[in-house]
């Protein structure tokens, strides 16, 4: 809780900064300092100061400021982990958000795609959209890993790009992403099963051919 001597809003502040500039925030990473509507008063006040920036509906970041352009726009990544935290979910990229993090793209996508065992959820970030679209847990695989990863990049460019997923996935995936891909692979479309337990079965350094 609060002591006499420091404000919530110093408080949130003083934890906002320490996790450095670029930070995005919900109001339940601050429950420690003090109860809901306090943090909720402290955080509406200090986005209307400038302080924090007040990015969607209970959503705040202390953004980064770049000298010729100012204040830039949060990292999707960071937008939907906050979310998820918010919810106490677990969300994993998806879609062509997931095929440019695992590098078959080197095309960056308008709207970052995320699955999640939480709710459904879109912010508007001026140009660029993070929408959360809840999934079952047959299409959540390994949420959060690499592995993960791997599958939704599969997932978006389908069995006619399969190889180009194993050529870079078997080179990026460390020993314990590959681990944790066998141990999921059961879990995929029947499709892919065969190009994921090649990939967690590939040597360091990737599959030639």
């Amino acid at each position: 809780m609060s002591t006499t001597t420091t404000s919530v809003p110093d408080q949130i502040m003083k934890r906002a900064r320490a996790n450095g500039r670029g930070g995005v925030f919900t109001p339940s990473d601050f429950l420690r300092i003090a109860g809901r509507a306090a943090v909720d008063q402290a955080l509406s006040r200090l986005a209307k100061s400038g302080k924090l920036r007040r990015l969607a509906r209970g959503l705040y970041d202390l953004p980064k400021i770049h000298p010729k352009l100012g204040p830039l726009a949060p990292a999707p990544d960071d937008v939907a982990q906050a979310l998820a935290r918010e919810t106490g979910s677990q969300v994993q990229i998806a879609g062509a958000r997931a095929a440019n993090a695992l590098g078959l793209s080197t095309q960056v996508p308008a709207k970052s795609t995320y699955l999640t065992d939480g709710p459904s959820r879109r912010v508007v970030l001026g140009k660029r959209v993070v929408d959360l679209r809840h999934a079952s847990p047959k299409h959540l695989i390994a949420p959060g890993s690499v592995a993960g990863t791997v599958v939704q990049a599969l997932r978006h460019v389908g069995p006619v790009r399969a190889a180009d997923v194993m050529h870079v996935a078997a080179q990026r995936l460390s020993a314990s992403d590959k681990k944790t891909l066998a141990s999921t692979a059961i879990q995929a479309p029947a499709w892919m099963r065969a190009t994921l337990v090649s990939i967690a079965n590939a040597a360091p350094g990737g599959i030639n051919g």
